[in-house]
């Protein structure tokens, strides 16, 4: 679907206009996948052995649905052939999205602003008391 830019509450109403999205490769949707699947619209992508083409993947996964990240394009294009056959796996996949939506880390800003604020003060703690360095990882 090609539109005009519009303001950003009637760009992400399009994305619930549509069933699937098929990302890209090898450079993966950044920005437009988040806003897609934060509108409820299913994502399937390819993923590719670069960090562009990793984007998504990631993003999926963390939404709680790994089952959308194929390995190969030949997957890809089953998986998507798949879903556009099957509106009843479709419909069960969006009600999924929507559920994880706001359970899942993707979109837990509240939360990540708090572990992040935690994980500051953690170090800072540790640069006071010239704590040895050691591995350090933000709990989520």
């Amino acid at each position: 679907m090609f539109a005009p830019r519009a303001p950003l509450a009637e760009h992400l109403a399009r994305h619930r206009q549509a069933d699937l999205f098929l990302d890209t490769l090898p450079y993966n949707a950044h920005t437009t996948a988040s806003d897609a699947l934060w509108s409820g619209l299913p994502i399937v992508t390819c993923e590719g052995a670069t960090f562009p083409s990793r984007v998504c993947a990631s993003l999926l996964r963390a939404v709680g649905l790994p089952e959308l990240v194929t390995g190969s394009l030949a997957d890809y294009e089953a998986a998507a052939l798949a879903f556009a056959r099957d509106p009843e796996r479709l419909a069960a996949l969006k009600s999924q999205l929507a559920q994880n939506r706001d359970s899942a880390p993707l979109f837990d800003t509240a939360g990540f602003t708090r572990d992040f604020e935690a994980a500051l003060l953690d170090m800072w703690d540790r640069r006071q008391s010239a704590e040895s360095s050691a591995e350090f990882r933000m709990q989520r």
